[in-house]
């Protein structure tokens, strides 16, 4: 194999765990907005998967900042956009089991009141 293969395969790994490194701080840090309990009757908010996905875009964009300043490093906005990536697969991902599980109670829509 050549060493242009072998650096491709790694790069495709390290790309992979970095996405899969942020999927599990946006849970996390979904968890951290959340706060549930145990059987916890609240519907699936849309909301709380936004906001845990905006603050690791948050992390994701200042650790490439951060890189500016460290001679061995460099900044890529490509980073910022996998790692972000990895926090609304995890937010999706998060959902669809939820789904699948029966986590998330439908949302009871009220019927308007009639005179």
């Amino acid at each position: 194999m050549s060493e242009v293969h072998v650096e491709a395969i790694h790069h495709f790994c390290r790309k992979c765990a970095h996405l899969t490194e942020y999927a599990v701080l946006a849970l996390l840090l979904w968890r951290a907005v959340r706060k549930p309990v145990r059987n916890d009757p609240r519907p699936w908010r849309w909301r709380e998967a936004a906001i845990a996905a905006l603050i690791v875009f948050a992390y994701a964009a200042s650790d490439e900042f951060h890189q500016i300043f460290v001679p061995s490093r460099t900044p890529m906005v490509s980073d910022v956009f996998i790692d972000t990536s990895g926090a609304v697969m995890g937010m999706l991902l998060l959902w669809a089991v939820g789904r699948l599980l029966k986590w998330w109670p439908k949302l009871q829509v009220s019927e308007p009141a009639t005179a």
